[in-house]
């Protein structure tokens, strides 16, 4: 499986559970932390881990396994890292506050569409 084809699949377990403002930013074009972050909002705390367990059964069942994971603990910010994919669930106060996306500002934002 291709980063790429991982990362939809990222992106379609999100969406999936209803999983708000997902964007997909490639960090490897600026960083070589990873190849994209896939950040999304849940709107409650319940839903938050809604969406990272559905990203982690979907990967699971294409024998995916996390490398790491935080934030299950509080529901308020998830992080799911997949080595060259880095998965990141906000509720949406740490969404605002933390703002991945104007600290990653010269990371360029990927259409899902252009995604194998």
């Amino acid at each position: 499986m291709t980063i790429e084809n991982m990362t939809k699949v990222i992106y379609d377990a999100i969406d999936d559970k209803l999983g708000e403002d997902i964007a997909i930013l490639n960090i490897g074009k600026v960083s070589s932390l990873c190849d994209y972050f896939v950040i999304a909002t849940g709107s409650s705390q319940r839903q938050v881990k809604a969406i990272a367990d559905n990203v982690e059964d979907e990967l699971t069942k294409l024998g995916i396994e996390p490398k790491s994971k935080e934030g299950h603990g509080t529901q308020t910010w998830v992080l799911l890292d997949y080595g060259d994919v880095m998965v990141h669930i906000f509720n949406e106060e740490n969404r605002g506050f933390y703002n991945l996306e104007k600290l990653w500002k010269d990371a360029p934002y990927v259409d899902v569409d252009t995604l194998a």
